[in-house]
């Protein structure tokens, strides 16, 4: 369909049903808004007579296995109903040219992408790098022009920067491979193109996240090939909502703390001869206590004890969002949350003590919601930025009453986790 046909699609019914699965019921009138704008935005750049398609890729939310994935562990995730969204039309040429909004436009030449240092962390690179694994993986590109709109923010913890590169190739995956690329490969291919060609050596699991759909266990026993498991299992049809809370704590100077993390981890493997804490036991860790707080100091120590007890507390959750089990599920998120605060100590810096505001943001949800039946912990990587909370649907109101209070009009966000990735709409 060109601009005007398509617009007239999205005004009427022929949509009604994929929107309602993505975003719900009540958010349908103004996702055609969106996607409307969207389609305008591409015809006014590329041309309205152009064949235009519609894709999706979600944000993701981290649910538990905090700070497991780069010792290979395990990692519960899901995708949210915040996404990427992007008009597409292919070219007859290997160009590709994407026009974010709010950002000036990308033109990439795909005839034969290789790593080039001076355009470490741009998109450009992103694009480059995901043809070249497209290529690489043995599939099919191609030249697009593309508008995209996103509303996953940036900052939150909730991966804009997987889904822009998860978009990427599920457009060229739609058009020059029927689509027969499975999402989970298209994100092993993003963290190829992130690793390689961005320059940023990332895991996987915020791609996957974005790509696969629902809520989706990960093990990184072996990192090349993960094991990706869809978990069966519907929030929203379990009353729940998911509330990520920004407390607008600030990111500066807080390299030191997230790189403290894995390096502890590390230095207590290598005690042991290994690279990574996913190659000891617990039980060794234990009878080697003394010695290993001379070695590595006590808070590495507990935050190996928290990289193990974790893996149990995912493999446990994975369990219990298999059976529907909520109360199952909520007790590993508290665990986990608690886990996080003391032992892996990631909820505040110690560089400025004063500022806590995930450590109050935590405090006000033990409140808001105590005698409810729901769960809350640190979100992301932590040390500032965004705590979670799962909120029965009627708790919701006095819940962002009680944070927005402390944080500001808008600091709670309530997402719906959707069960589909990567999708191209139709």
């Amino acid at each position: 369909m060109n601009a005007k046909q398509l617009i007239a699609a999205i005004n009427g019914d022929k949509y009604e049903a994929i929107f309602t699965e993505l975003y719900g019921k009540e958010n349908i009138s103004a996702q055609k808004a969106r996607y409307i704008n969207t389609v305008k935005e591409f015809a006014a750049l590329f041309g309205e007579e152009r064949e235009i398609s519609l894709f999706s890729v979600a944000g993701r939310s981290e649910i538990s296995g905090n700070h497991t994935d780069h010792n290979y562990g395990k990692v519960l995730a899901a995708s949210i109903d915040l996404d990427i969204i992007a008009a597409a039309s292919p070219r007859e040429d290997m160009r590709i040219n994407i026009k974010s909004e709010g950002f000036p436009i990308d033109e990439v030449d795909i005839t034969d992408p290789t790593v080039d240092e001076a355009l470490y962390y741009t998109s450009k690179s992103i694009i480059s790098g995901m043809c070249s694994g497209f290529l690489k993986y043995g599939h099919k590109v191609g030249g697009y022009d593309a508008y995209t709109t996103s509303n996953v923010f940036k900052g939150s913890g909730l991966s804009s920067s997987a889904a822009f590169e998860d978009m990427v190739g599920l457009i060229l995956n739609g058009f020059y491979n029927d689509g027969e690329v499975d999402n989970a490969e298209i994100a092993k291919i993003a963290q190829y193109s992130e690793n390689v060609f961005f320059g940023k050596p990332s895991g996987l699991m915020d791609q996957t996240a974005c790509a696969v759909g629902g809520f989706v266990a990960i093990d990184f026993k072996n990192p090349k090939e993960p094991i990706i498991e869809k978990l069966p299992f519907d929030l929203t049809a379990a009353g729940y909502s998911l509330c990520i809370v920004n407390t607008g704590g600030n990111h500066a100077d807080l390299n030191e703390d997230y790189a403290s993390v894995p390096a502890e981890m590390k230095k207590i493997a290598s005690y042991f001869g290994k690279q990574v804490l996913r190659e000891v036991k617990l039980s060794e860790i234990l009878k080697n206590i003394k010695a290993l707080r001379e070695f590595a100091g006590d808070r590495a120590l507990m935050r190996a004890i928290h990289y193990k007890n974790e893996n149990e507390r995912v493999t446990a959750q994975t369990a219990a969002l298999k059976k529907g089990d909520i109360d199952g599920f909520f007790e590993g998120v508290m665990a986990s949350g608690n886990s996080s605060f003391k032992y892996l100590q990631n909820v505040y810096t110690t560089k400025n003590i004063t500022e806590q505001g995930l450590s109050l943001a935590l405090c006000l949800a033990e409140i808001a919601l105590d005698g409810k039946k729901a769960a809350y912990r640190v979100h992301g990587g932590g040390f500032a930025g965004t705590i979670q909370a799962f909120v029965r649907n009627e708790d919701i109101p006095h819940f962002r009453e009680v944070l927005d209070g402390a944080f500001g009009e808008g600091a709670t966000t309530v997402l719906k986790v959707r069960p589909y990735g990567a999708i191209r709409i139709e």
